[in-house]
Formats: C-alpha cells, structure tokens, sequence
C-alpha cells in the first residue's frame, strides 16, 4: 500500500481565514491525504495567505518564503500560496514569488487535491488572472443563493464525497456546508455566517476578492455548530465580513435575531459570539438579542473606524461621534458589562488635525474594551488610492503612535473599571508555568485581553467558570475562580 501524501496548512490573517483552513483540511482528508501539524514534516505546505493590507501582505510572503526553505532540508516538496493574497494578486504573485510551486484562488478549493498532486508531480497548474469577484454574482442579493461561485467556508459538496468519512471529520449536509476537520483542540471555534461584503468602504480591497455578499443558510450553520460541539467546542464565533446584513438575500434581514436562540440551545455549547458589526446597520432588535439571550455573550465588535464626520465620509461610512456614543449608550442600558472593541485607521486623506481631536473626544468617551488603531497606506484598487491630500508618512505615524497610546492608557482604564465584577470565564488553557488562562464574555479570542487566574486549581480547558475579577495587568483581568459551572441544566 503506497505511502499516503501529508500536508500542512498553515494560516495567517483572520478567523475566516482559519475556517477556510479547515475546510481545505477536510477536503483533503476525505481525499486520502494525511494531515500534518508542521510544515518541515509534510510533503506539500498550503500556505493560507492574508491580503488585506501591507503588514499581513509582508507576514504571507515571509511565510512562504519560511516554508520554502524547508525544501533544502529533503522532506518538503512543493509549498503552495491560497487564500486572500493567493485569490487578490494570482499570477502577479506567482511571478514575483518564483518559491512557491503554485499559487491557488478560490476556484480550486473544491478540487484542492488534485491541484496538489499535479504540483507533487511536478507539472504545472497555471495560476489564475485576478477578476473583481462582486461581478460573479447577482446585483439583487435575492438571486445569489443559487449560485455556482466558489465561497470558500461553504463551499459545494465535492462531486464524490466517500462514503465513509475519517473520524472527526465534519460531512458535507448539502450544497453549502463544506467537509471540515478541526486543525486545533481548542475549546473555541469559529463558524462561517456568510461571505463577501456589498458595501463600499473606499479604503478596503476586500469585496474585490471576496466578492458580494452571501448568506450560509441557518440549517447549514446550525448543522455545523452540532458537529463542533461534538468536537469538544464550547464557544463558537460567527463570523463573516459584515454579520449584520446576515440573512437580506434570504429575505430576512432579522434572520440573525432569530438564529442567535438557537445556536445557543445547541447541546454542549456554552457561549455564542458574534463578530464584525457594522454600526450603521444596527436595530434595535439584534441589541435586544445580543444582549439579553442566555449563552449569548454580549459583544459588540463594531467597526467604526473614525468618528469625524468628514473622514467618515470620504471613506464611504455613515455616523459622528455623537451618535456613535449614543449606540454605546443604547447597548449598555440594556447590558452594562457588555464588552465592546473596534477597530480605527488615523492619517486618512484630507484628515485634520481637527478630525484627530474628534477621534479622540470619542476615544475618550466611549469606554472601550479593546481598540485597534493602523495608520492609513494605500490598498490597490480602492478608491482612495486615487484621493487627493495625502499625508506624509511621517505625520501618519506620529498620530498612529499619538492615538495608539490614548488607546492603551483608555483600554487600561476600562479593566480597571471591571476591577470587582464576577464574570462567568471560559478556560482556554491551564500551563504549570503560566497558570490558567480563559475569556470573559466581553473577550474575544486573540484580539481583545485574557482573564489570569489567580489559581488553576480544578481548572481544566473547555471548563466555565464563574470568577470575580481582582486585580489588572494592562487589558487583562486577573480573576479569583468561585465555581465551576456545571453544564447540564444552566
């Protein structure tokens, strides 16, 4: 019996990015190939690569270049580009990066293993021509559900899927829900909503390479979230580029309302995230959900980005600084601890001094839990690529570093605030050097700050715990554990 082939994926940028991973995983486990964890011990490395701005560009290249290296040493034979800058850039990439022995778009997901077999074999699979992928679909959003277009994270059903799955591996319900294998043991997983984005933001690529927006069906998601469970999965977050128009070409645009309750009565699942909330599409229904559903964690990742008006203008969003405080204002009657992150870009074309301060004053006023702040650099294709007045990268960074240090002193404030609250914390972790290590409900995995505890005893990962908050250490929270909360009958 022939040796079977290995693989290692290896991903960067965001939790799409990662179920997209797994997926790709899936497939070509069902398909024969052994997965392996690192690279220098597979075959082929897949290299699932992030395009949205220069920093994660740099972080992709290096780490094809990583794994090309590992060629020298005999036992890898081929690396191959996919994902975000894979599906952005195609043949562009492939000839700036000769290292990589193929570079895949979106379109060869479904037939993954025969695209690396050709490589393997040392032939060629000629690299795509970027498309501006909004155009594959439908204008009407009411006519996407049925189409053929690649959507990485629900993507069709291969044509010959066997009969008997290996262990562990995720099946495929129907024509949207994808084969998955889990690449990690985490007690949290993310779970795709929907892919693509129909706004317009001027200073983002992504609908150009990710396409229009399109729902996942709820059966499919609420399939999906069973079978995680089952794989141990305590936490899930929904994720996709703009969660709040889920279900507008279902005809349903409260579809996430109702959705929401039903994910969180799935059996072994003890908390619901959702993330990537556009501020203006907000109602008051999905605050009323988000913020009063049990095992809902109240989370609001709003993307506001700025809060000047004019800024918020030229980069095609909508709100002010007011009203914007006045949406944290709604959310927190309902949920006073509910934890809120954003992200921001400083140094926009045409941005004022004026406009910084008004950043600020919302900085300020805001209370936010966790913040990002990028300075602003041209994205290829983006409309405001093409603006005039544009700022001189050294005054760029220096209101990057100005507001990023506001925005560790406010975050570093807000713990402070939590000093003495119980909160109910998900153990994620527990390491005799480090201790234990969870997330509180207004703590979002890898971008917002942990809870240390104070004793690891009885802790055990996958376990939640009910912890009163002690004590800071910057944006994390140092928590005393009180009680396990046992997971029948909450």
């Amino acid at each position: 019996m022939p040796e079977r082939r290995t693989v290692a994926l290896v991903t960067l940028g965001c939790a799409r990015n990662e179920v997209d991973s797994e997926e790709l995983a899936g497939r070509l486990e069902a398909d024969g190939w052994q997965l392996v964890e690192d690279a220098e011990a597979a075959d082929v490395a897949v290299v699932n690569t992030c395009g949205f701005v220069e920093a994660a560009k740099k972080d992709s290249v290096d780490a094809l270049l990583e794994a090309n290296d590992l060629k020298a040493q005999g036992r890898t034979q081929a690396v191959v580009a996919v994902g975000c800058m894979a599906e952005r850039y195609g043949k562009e990439l492939a000839e700036a990066l000769p290292e990589a022995d193929g570079v895949l778009g979106f379109d060869d997901y479904a037939d993954i293993s025969d695209r690396l077999q050709t490589i393997l074999g040392g032939g060629i699979h000629a690299s795509h021509t970027p498309r501006d992928r909004r155009k594959l679909l439908p204008i009407s959003p009411a006519e996407r559900q049925d189409s053929a277009v690649a959507l990485p994270g629900h993507a069709q059903e291969p044509a010959a899927a066997p009969a008997d799955l290996p262990d562990g591996l995720a099946p495929a319900s129907g024509p949207r829900a994808p084969l998955r294998r889990r690449l990690g043991t985490s007690p949290v997983a993310s779970v795709k909503l929907a892919s693509g984005c129909d706004r317009r933001c001027s200073f983002c690529a992504i609908p150009s390479f990710r396409g229009s927006f399109i729902s996942r069906r709820p059966s499919d998601v609420l399939q999906e979230t069973r079978w995680l469970a089952g794989q141990g999965v305590k936490e899930i977050m929904l994720v996709s580029e703009n969660n709040t128009s889920y279900g507008k070409d279902l005809g349903d645009i409260r579809l996430l309302e109702a959705l929401l309750p039903e994910l969180a009565e799935v059996d072994g699942i003890e908390r619901v995230r959702v993330s990537y909330l556009q501020p203006a599409e907000m109602r008051p229904g999905l605050i009323d959900v988000l913020t009063s559903t049990p095992k809902v964690a109240p989370y609001f990742d709003l993307s506001f980005q700025h809060s000047a008006p004019g800024v918020l203008r030229a980069m095609r969003r909508f709100g002010d600084t007011d009203r914007f405080l006045g949406l944290l204002e709604q959310i927190r009657a309902k949920a006073p601890e509910a934890g809120v992150r954003s992200n921001f870009i400083v140094g926009f074309p045409g941005e004022s001094e004026a406009d910084v301060a008004e950043l600020e004053r919302f900085l300020t006023g805001a209370r936010l839990d966790a913040i990002g702040v990028f300075g602003y650099s041209d994205e290829d294709g983006t409309e405001a690529a093409g603006y005039e007045g544009k700022l001189p990268e050294e005054e760029v960074a220096e209101r990057l570093a100005r507001v990023s240090r506001l925005a560790e002193e406010l975050v570093s404030q807000r713990a402070d605030e939590r000093v003495g609250e119980t909160v109910e914390v998900l153990v994620e972790s527990v390491d005799e050097e480090e201790g234990a290590v969870g997330r509180a409900a207004h703590q979002a995995p890898e971008t917002d700050g942990q809870i240390l505890f104070t004793s690891g005893a009885d802790l055990t990962p996958g376990r939640m715990v009910v912890a009163k908050v002690v004590g800071t250490e910057g944006v994390d929270l140092v928590a005393e554990p009180l009680h396990l909360i046992e997971e029948a009958g909450r």
